[in-house]
């Protein structure tokens, strides 16, 4: 697999705000953010639930990542989804670092891949 996830009951806007949260407390920050919902409707009139991906970063991880591999940032930064469900849930899913990373054969950024995973597991957890 190439993420993992949690659904918790919510909005999208509160779900979100609580993500941020969690991201926060674990050393990231949200460098983007994509509304996928907005996008669709402005380009293709096509409605949509909830659709967000936050492009998230600890920059002291990342530093150690591109100091390893200045190409890194092909796969930086670490992608997590927020996809609205029926019921009043959101599913909150995060790239699993160890197999987007594990594509680099590098020793110093698998040494990194590990550590990003229990941080952004730890996120997912604290969300339960």
């Amino acid at each position: 697999m190439y993420g993992f996830n949690v659904t918790i009951d919510g909005t999208m806007d509160d779900v979100e705000a609580k993500v941020r949260d969690a991201l926060m407390a674990e050393g990231f920050g949200v460098l983007t953010e994509i509304d996928v919902q907005k996008v669709m409707k402005a380009k293709l009139d096509y409605d949509r639930t909830g659709y967000k991906i936050l492009g998230a970063c600890n920059p002291h991880l990342a530093k150690e990542a591109i100091e390893a591999e200045a190409d890194i940032g092909l796969l930086l930064p670490c992608n997590v989804l927020l996809r609205e469900e029926d019921g009043g849930k959101v599913n909150v899913g995060f790239m699993d670092p160890i197999a987007v990373l594990g594509m680099v054969d590098n020793s110093k950024v698998a040494e990194v891949a590990p550590v990003v995973q229990g941080k952004l597991k730890s996120v997912a957890a604290s969300l339960k």
